[in-house]
């Protein structure tokens, strides 16, 4: 009887059943046991967290003691300047801070975690004293002798002398314009620089708005010291600007020593606004500039619109005592509604449709409405500069 041949069994042997690869040493169950995974307890996990959260915090103290310091008055704020000071004090101390340092010198904003409280203003200009108007003295007639003297004919007034030349610009000698401000001339500035496709106009950079500042903090934000850092180093014609719409607050910082504003509206509060307002528009004026001040739209807010006209007179009281260097531009009427004078979301454009010119928190702009104040301002500095007459040249 023939012998079958053995065939091989299709039973893999033990080292055959082992997994090869990336399961290699792991529990295969048949005997395949291999180190197990240690687990950690969850304690040791809170406590890498809240180390690497301290860690966190004591790299960016200077910058939460900044954020702190800008916030309103309040326990918040209290609780926060109490808590990020400590901080701040140990990460100067132990140099913790320095990446954080190094890495806003590398991208050129090693002062943004500065705190900075006092104003630089100029001095205010001297008063303008009216001149008396020139009149030709009155010289008495002379004792009646003999045959009377015809008075003398009177003297025509001089002819009025001519306007001043309007400072011209053109391609080659291109007007250099500076957009600045609050969150309220982000949409305006950016219509603006569409408008100026003209190359008459240089805008310098894109807009620089700045959300939540102003005039009243400047240890959120220093206008006074980027005005004059932008007039030393771009030289702007024009700066046009627009604040006020984060200024509606009883509380101010770098105010003089001894100095006690009180609420919002008083006295002493328009008095120290007034000063910064003239001081901002004389920095610029004083570097060559000419002021373009935007005043704050009519808001949806009763409360809000009661704040900014106030502001607005300031505005445009400090603008007024200065004819030869500032301009104060009115949008409150620009958007309030034609027949009744309130709030305007909407508004017809020239071809009678309405538009949305106002954004639904009822304070910013929409596109729209952005055009509108392009077209105010373009309309201020073609009545003061020659922008065209090159076209005739050429």
């Amino acid at each position: 009887m023939a012998t079958r041949p053995r065939t091989r069994s299709s039973r893999r042997s033990r080292e055959d059943r082992v997994p090869q690869g990336p399961l290699a040493g792991t529990d295969n169950g048949a005997g395949g046991r291999g180190p197990r995974r240690r687990l950690h307890p969850a304690g040791q996990a809170i406590v890498v967290a809240i180390g690497a959260l301290l860690l966190g915090a004591f790299l960016n103290a200077r910058g939460l003691h900044k954020t702190a310091q800008s916030m309103n008055p309040s326990w918040k704020r209290d609780l926060g300047l109490a808590l990020s000071g400590p901080l701040q004090t140990i990460s100067d101390g132990t140099a913790l801070d320095l990446p954080r340092r190094g890495v806003q010198a590398a991208l050129g904003r090693s002062g943004d975690d500065d705190i900075v409280t006092a104003i630089k203003l100029p001095p205010p200009p001297p008063p303008v004293v009216a001149k008396p108007p020139h009149r030709r003295p009155v010289v008495p007639p002379a004792p009646h002798q003999g045959n009377p003297q015809p008075p003398p004919p009177p003297v025509a007034p001089p002819p009025p002398a001519p306007p001043p030349r309007k400072p011209a610009f053109s391609p080659k000698h291109p007007l250099r314009v500076y957009i600045g401000g609050d969150s309220l001339v982000i949409v305006p500035g950016e219509s603006l620089l569409r408008a100026m496709g003209s190359k008459v106009y240089k805008p310098i950079d894109s807009v620089d708005g700045h959300v939540a500042t102003g005039l009243e903090r400047p240890d959120v934000y220093n206008w006074f010291d980027r005005i004059r850092e932008v007039m030393k180093n771009d030289k702007p014609n024009v700066v046009i600007v627009a604040f006020g719409a984060n200024d509606d607050h009883s509380y101010m910082t770098g105010l003089p020593a001894g100095a006690n504003l009180g609420e919002f509206g008083s006295a002493a509060w328009i008095k120290e606004y007034r000063r910064r307002v003239g001081g901002f528009m004389d920095s610029v004026i004083r570097a060559h500039g000419f002021v373009v001040y935007l005043g704050m739209p009519i808001v949806q807010s009763p409360s809000e619109r009661s704040d900014f006209d106030l502001i607005n007179r300031i505005l445009y009281q400090e603008a007024k005592k200065r004819p030869n260097g500032a301009v104060y531009i009115d949008t409150w009427f620009q958007f309030a509604d034609p027949a009744t004078g309130g709030y305007a979301e909407y508004l017809k454009n020239s071809h009678g449709d309405l538009v949305k010119v106002r954004a639904d928190d009822g304070v910013h702009f929409e596109p729209a409405g952005g055009d509108i104040i392009a077209r105010l301002v373009l309309k201020q500095l073609n009545k003061r500069y020659d922008l065209t007459s090159w076209r005739k040249r050429g």
